[in-house]
């Protein structure tokens, strides 16, 4: 459980391993070869066996791809990666460019020549991911030709094992509904898509559909496996079964039948002659060429447990209000240490993460983190998903700001905050920049809009006040959040970038607006939120949704200009205030309670 303060890579792995893979990839006949981030089942946080961009760059995020030809090679990363990236690539053999913009297609059209032939592994890349790379091969006349034996594997001959951990059921008290309802329900949907089955490969899907947890994917409690499930509720389900508990099989019931992952491609290809249900979007191209090749109809659809996940039931959302006031008061006793002990003490970045995890590990109720978390002091807060190593640990100084994100995995809920709090005193500039990040926040927090609106109608509401003052930041407003699942969940999502998703009651989802001035500092508010309804607006004509705020944790008053905010966004912090003190207040020491109390004053 405990973070790892590591460097699991560096800029110094791209000399050491680049002539390793294009040994393998000269062998097997390729002048290119592409590494995506992502392993055999589409996860964002990865296996360390699965960390393969890692290992053949040093870039560690977790969104990237590289592409290594005979003569140069390129690494790829968003917007939230860029100082992270320059940090741990080595500039002289990996061009670095953006994977949003043109990202890995582009970068194909630029570099290679008519004849030359790239290779993919077919498990790693997504059937829509490959459709792109297809395209950009076809236009410069190259052949993408998929390998049996993928060249990073290969050549990395201290692969760690894959991991073993057991899978255990996930009891109706957290669930909050049955497996065999899950499962009718879903397969009531597939009919309706005119499918008779669908194969399921996300981790999060098989984990909520057959309500199972596990521990196979870092800092999520998920299980690797597949699943084909059937238009009647029945499912064959391929989990490892050195994984399983001793009571799982009686759990799952007889309308599932488990089964080996060495028996999955056997299973798909007696699909023959069927429709199926597969998202080209989450499940990799391996999977469509054994379905096609057996003669299997294939309908190209979303995931069918995606958007019922995201929409938590009752039993789940009060899961997380409970998970996030246990969590709060674990925040808070954090909150005390730095506004007391630390100020003075300025312990470095390590001892904050520490400290941190220690109070929540004192709520005996912690599973793991819900991601390594984010404590950057000064400069290393404008890193956006930076995380301290003993090789860039710094210590907190007067004046500085540290940006604080973090989330716990407990059997209740998932939390995921991020509080930006000053050390000593701040500067005029953080004050101004920390109002507008909070006026963005605000905004988004008391919003009231109608069904069918998505989260990218929303986005521009948490950056009206930084553009105001020509400021942004790049990246996303709001992710979907799990119930004791992923810390990053779909198909939900607050962002620039177009989505076509309602936000519906029961999704949760994030509130983290923020700035970032390279070299000097970061700022971020994060809090989660879930959709209620109905939302009662006096004179109002039609139904409205809104946002409850699940997380409780004070912002951090001295970083507030009070004249930049009018009188509504006033009574926002003064009664969100209120609560926190409200609800936390009776469950921490009495020293901290005085903090508190004085934390939450009006404005």
């Amino acid at each position: 459980m405990r973070q790892t303060f590591d460097d699991a890579a560096d800029p110094s792995f791209g000399p050491k391993h680049l002539p390793l893979i294009r040994e393998q990839m000269a062998a097997q006949g390729l002048d290119g070869f592409v590494i995506p981030h992502e392993d055999e089942h589409q996860n964002e946080y990865l296996p360390d066996a699965n960390e393969r961009l890692a290992w053949a760059t040093g870039f560690t995020g977790s969104a990237g791809a590289a592409v290594v030809m005979g003569d140069r090679a390129a690494v790829f990363s968003d917007g939230r990666y860029t100082l992270q990236l320059a940090a741990q690539t080595d500039a002289e053999l990996f061009e670095r460019r953006d994977l949003v913009e043109g990202g890995v297609p582009a970068y194909l059209e630029t570099v290679v020549r008519a004849g030359q032939v790239i290779g993919y592994d077919p498990r790693l890349h997504s059937a829509d991911q490959l459709d792109r790379l297809k395209v950009a091969a076809e236009k410069v006349g190259a052949a993408l030709t998929p390998t049996e034996d993928n060249p990073v594997d290969l050549a990395w001959r201290e692969r760690p094992a894959q991991p073993q951990a057991t899978v255990q059921p996930h009891p109706i008290d957290y669930a909050g509904e049955d497996s065999d309802a899950k499962r009718t329900r879903v397969g009531r949907d597939l009919g309706q898509a005119d499918a008779e089955a669908a194969v399921l490969t996300a981790p999060s899907s098989i984990a909520w559909l057959f309500n199972l947890r596990g521990g196979d994917v870092i800092r999520s409690p998920l299980p690797l496996g597949q699943a084909i499930l059937r238009v009647d509720g029945s499912a064959r389900l391929f989990l490892d079964p050195q994984k399983l508990s001793p009571d799982l099989h009686a759990w799952l019931g007889n309308a599932v039948t488990v089964e080996r992952p060495e028996m999955l491609e056997t299973a798909l290809q007696e699909l023959a002659g069927r429709r199926i249900l597969i998202d080209p979007a989450q499940s990799s191209a391996w999977y469509f060429a054994i379905l096609q090749a057996a003669g299997a109809t294939v309908v190209r659809g979303a995931d069918p447990c995606a958007l019922p996940r995201a929409c938590k039931n009752a039993v789940e959302v009060e899961g997380s209000r409970r998970a996030h006031i246990r969590d709060g008061a674990a925040f808070a006793r954090f909150l005390y240490w730095l506004a007391t002990d630390a100020q003075t003490s300025l312990p470095d970045e390590v001892e904050v993460v520490t400290r941190l995890e220690g109070f929540r590990e004192a709520t005996g109720a912690l599973k793991d983190l819900s991601f390594d978390t984010i404590a950057g002091a000064g400069s290393n807060g404008a890193i956006v998903h930076y995380r301290p190593t003993h090789k860039t640990n710094r210590r907190v100084e007067p004046g500085q700001l540290l940006l604080v994100d973090s989330g716990a995995q407990y059997q209740d809920g998932t939390t995921d905050i991020t509080r930006t709090v000053a050390i000593g005193e701040p500067t005029a500039e953080m004050r101004d920049r920390f109002t507008r990040v909070l006026k963005g926040h605000i905004a988004l927090a008391r919003i009231r809009f109608p069904p069918g609106t998505t989260g990218s109608a929303l986005d521009v509401l948490a950056r009206q006040s930084l553009w105001m003052a020509g400021l942004d930041y790049d990246h996303g407003t709001g992710h979907g959040v799990g119930s004791y699942l992923s810390v990053h969940e779909g198909p939900q999502r607050i962002a620039k970038a177009p989505n076509t998703i309602a936000l519906q009651p029961g999704m949760i989802l994030s509130n983290e607006p923020g700035y970032y001035k390279t070299g000097a500092y970061g700022i971020r508010i994060e809090t989660l939120q879930v959709v209620t309804s109905p939302a009662d607006v006096e004179g109002g004509e039609r139904p409205m949704l809104r946002f409850e705020t699940l997380t409780l944790v004070p912002i951090d008053r001295r970083l507030i200009k009070a004249d930049m905010l009018d009188v509504a966004e006033r009574s926002w912090v003064d009664n969100y205030h209120a609560q926190v003190l409200e609800k936390i207040g009776p469950l921490v020491e009495t020293e901290v309670k005085q903090w508190l109390e004085m934390a939450c004053l009006p404005l």
